[in-house]
């Protein structure tokens, strides 16, 4: 009778271990799970930063002359709901330049002129780079001296 008691409470031990390895199991997971999802926003995210400063830059290097930066970035070219002038570069999932069916990423660089009250024109832009499932990812403001 005492054989047979040590091997139930043999039995049971065991059980308890795997319980216990199955419930650390289950906790190591979930935090390389959440490990993975924010090493993905943070590479987008940089990314994201990279291709607006570059889109930044550009804009001002050309004076806003909305065909040159076009053409650098390589974008298409669409009208905004306001009448502004809209540039649409899309990348994949690599953050390669894509169509738009082919496309992850969104990049829009948005272009409005004025008159400063110093009497010197002035072309603004508004860089917004999304997913295009809408999950907006940085968006910023540049303004340039128009180029005469």
């Amino acid at each position: 009778m005492t054989q047979r008691s040590k091997s139930t409470l043999f039995l049971i031990e065991q059980l308890i271990v795997i319980a216990v390895f199955a419930i650390c199991a289950v906790a190591c997971i979930s935090i390389l799970t959440a490990a993975h999802f924010n090493a993905v926003e943070s590479r987008d995210v940089r990314h994201a930063i990279l291709h607006a400063e570059s889109s930044a830059e550009v804009f001002k290097a050309t004076g806003g002359d909305f065909a040159a930066v076009t053409h650098i970035m390589g974008g298409e070219v669409r009208q905004g709901a306001a009448g502004t002038a809209i540039v649409i570069v899309f990348y994949d999932n690599y953050w390669r330049i894509s169509s738009e069916a082919g496309a992850a990423y969104m990049l829009t660089l948005e272009f409005d002129a004025f008159r400063s009250p110093h009497d010197f024109a002035l072309v603004t832009g508004n860089i917004v780079v999304e997913r295009v499932d809408g999950d907006e990812l940085i968006s910023m403001s540049v303004t340039a001296r128009e180029a005469s």
